[in-house]
């Protein structure tokens, strides 16, 4: 970086950047038409240079796409295209699998930013959306269990134009309202993204104009290189070495007798560290994949940031002492045609793997497990009040693991998620034919330890008309472990209560519901850190009084009437 311009222009600059992201993002929030948007927030904002390296994103950004998903798409969009033919008023989009190697719904929408002065693209600003529904043989396309190639789960796009130079590609649009169930939904959310792009790219190409181009690109090497020099600090606090962990998923939605195994090798260099992922499950037959960049470097991405800068604005240069390796063809580095429908569940245990491993070299910076699965549960039919097909999409929120220093956290969702929020009971309950009759906390879930895991919950659903129940559960055989003598948390749980008083414990598929049937969801709780007989006794009275433990579960766990005594 040339050290001869302000330090305190460069600060300003740095932060505008920062913040323009989350402006963005509380735009969409208002504009998008569907639940999965403007509710649950399932979507990034951020700004890339041309070569795809991350300028800054949204706070609210979901974890997962923190990662690399907005860079990874320009770059394609830049190879196919070649940067002179991306033009000023653009708008790409892409989703492609071979590319961004997450599930087809994860769409990526980005526009150049022009230094004007000299008619020069110098990077993009990207709004990725979950779209609501791209096709595919399952309502909301990347829903099903049972895909055995990408070609099932939906539309793809790639590096595709919607806009040429400010100018509306219309078949483009037709060809999206022709391949959704949801169309009025979906084309909402569209105009939402495209909006944000615009008003994105307006105001970066605003802070070009008021400074220069050259303070612009000083104070963005300034923020790589900050954030890059505290990841190496810290990683050179831990002694040279090779750390293992394994862990695995239940199954990958057909062969569902045989897990899904994940060996994890972490080597910690000096200041570098090298995520290796030789040693997980090969492709799967079944939709538990990911593409390379969706998959192993997303998933090791997810866990750097966690470890060593969680608190700080993400950009490139987090990941500069970053190295994966992963051979192709593995469930991480799947093939451009696998089914990678349920690429987001499995991410959540691979990066609890990730940090177990590192748990071994930064002892006070790890956590025990999480209930690491995205736990989705999802409804479709025909909403009762508008007589029109629906879709609600939900994930579970459960327990976070234990630390050295405090209790575990939640429930909330997993770690890939960031700040999704649920959509309202109340709108809920009005568009889809069930009631929620119970949501709270899963008593006796969380891992017994001198700091507790965090707690899993338990929803009810009455059925009150008929529809359909989607599940992608999983982690149901693999605890989330216990640190340091911590016992594991308790896994996730699903039952179906027929009106004919049969009850079906079921976690993956497609399940037809009836009226007056009831559908429970339990999620999993924490691993618990340090000897559960460590646990000072106030602070087991006070579980008990809150109800996250029962007074057996604190006699039999923590001996509770003998400490009493």
């Amino acid at each position: 970086m040339n050290n001869d311009f302000d330090p305190i222009t460069l600060e300003i600059i740095k932060h505008e950047l920062i913040s323009i992201p989350n402006q963005i993002d509380k735009n969409i929030t208002r504009t998008a038409f569907s639940p999965l948007i403007n509710e649950y927030k399932d979507y990034a904002v951020g700004i890339v240079d041309i070569e795809g390296k991350l300028i800054s994103q949204s706070r609210g950004s979901l974890a997962i796409f923190v990662a690399n998903a907005l860079g990874t798409a320009v770059k394609d969009g830049v190879q196919i295209y070649g940067l002179d033919a991306i033009k000023h008023g653009d708008v790409i989009i892409s989703n492609h699998a071979g590319t961004l190697g997450q599930h087809l719904n994860n769409v990526v929408m980005y526009t150049p930013i022009t230094d004007q002065s000299k008619q020069k693209t110098i990077g993009f600003f990207c709004v990725l959306m979950h779209w609501i529904d791209i096709g595919g043989i399952m309502v909301g396309s990347c829903t099903s269990t049972s895909t055995t190639e990408i070609y099932q789960e939906g539309i793809q796009f790639r590096s595709v134009k919607l806009f040429s130079q400010g100018i509306r590609c219309d078949d483009m649009f037709r060809m999206i309202e022709y391949n959704t169930r949801f169309p009025d939904a979906l084309l909402g959310d569209v105009e939402s993204q495209i909006a944000g792009c615009f008003m994105g790219r307006d105001i970066v190409e605003e802070i070009i104009h008021k400074f220069s181009y050259d303070e612009f690109d000083a104070a963005i090497q300034m923020m790589w290189d900050h954030s890059d020099k505290k990841t190496r600090a810290a990683i050179k606090t831990a002694k040279n070495g090779v750390y293992s962990a394994y862990s695995f998923l239940d199954n990958d939605g057909i062969y569902l007798d045989k897990i899904v195994p994940i060996g994890i090798k972490v080597i910690v260099d000096n200041d570098n560290i090298t995520i290796d992922f030789s040693e997980v499950s090969d492709q799967l037959p079944g939709p538990l994949n990911a593409g390379r960049n969706g998959g192993a470097v997303a998933a090791a991405r997810i866990a750097m940031k966690y470890l060593f800068s969680p608190n700080d604005p993400v950009n490139e240069g987090d990941f500069r002492a970053l190295n994966v390796v992963i051979p192709e063809g593995k469930f991480l580095s799947a093939k451009p045609n696998a089914a990678i429908g349920g690429s987001g569940n499995m991410i959540p245990t691979v990066v609890d793997t990730i940090l177990k491993a590192l748990g071994q070299a930064y002892p006070d910076r790890v956590a025990a497990a999480h209930h690491g699965t995205y736990g989705v549960h999802a409804f479709h039919g025909v909403s009762p009040l508008t007589k029109a097909p629906f879709f609600h999409l939900d994930t579970c929120v459960g327990g976070w693991g234990a630390t050295q220093q405090m209790d575990g956290y939640g429930p909330s969702r997993s770690n890939v998620h960031g700040d999704t929020s649920d959509v309202p009971i109340e709108m809920q309950e009005a568009f889809h034919p069930y009631r929620i009759e119970n949501y709270g906390i899963r008593q006796d879930s969380a891992g017994a330890g001198q700091f507790r895991g965090g707690v899993g919950a338990i929803k009810n659903y009455v059925i009150t008309g008929p529809c359909q129940l989607n599940l992608k559960i999983d982690r149901t055989k693999c605890p989330p472990w216990g640190l340091n003598g911590g016992l594991d948390g308790v896994t996730s749980d699903v039952e179906i209560l027929r009106t004919d008083g049969s009850t079906q414990r079921v976690f993956k598929g497609n399940h037809h519901l009836n009226t007056g049937d009831r559908v429970t969801i339990k999620s999993g709780g924490g691993g618990g850190f340090g000897e559960p007989l460590n646990r000072k006794p106030e602070e087991v009275r006070k579980d008990v009084q809150s109800g996250y433990i029962s007074l057996e579960h604190a006699i039999e766990k923590y001996q509770f009437v003998q400490i009493e005594k």
